[in-house]
């Protein structure tokens, strides 16, 4: 396990997304409610601060927002395959929220910000 790995920050309330199968549930889910794909690079410190960061600070509930994990350096695929249906450049980190099927938000690095996200969802 490397030293930004994810055993550092606390996952139980994220859902994972290890295929392209479980993208696009997250892309159909995001017609019903806003949902949060949170891509992260566990070689990255920055990846992992703004993780933990974003992690503490969230308040809303799974029915508000769901929220989704890729691991973009074990599902390069999966990574590359947000870039190409959302149409935002891939960064790491990065978050991006989608309501209706589009995009609504997204941020990198230190300017991911929970309370931001937030705010457009409730």
């Amino acid at each position: 396990m490397g030293l930004f790995s994810t055993a550092q920050t606390d996952l139980k309330r994220w859902r994972l997304i290890e295929s392209l199968s479980d993208l696009v549930k997250a892309i159909e889910l995001s017609e019903e409610t806003p949902v949060l794909l949170f891509k992260h690079s566990t070689r990255c410190s920055i990846s992992s601060m703004a993780l933990s960061t974003f992690n503490r600070e969230w308040q809303l509930s799974e029915e508000q927002c769901p929220i989704y994990y890729i691991d973009l350096l074990k599902y390069r695929e999966v990574s590359n395959e947000v870039a190409r249906l959302t149409g935002v450049v891939h960064q790491s980190p990065q978050a991006i929220v989608m309501k209706g099927g589009s995009v609504i938000y997204f941020a990198s690095h230190g300017a991911i910000d929970a309370e931001s996200v937030e705010n457009l969802v409730v």
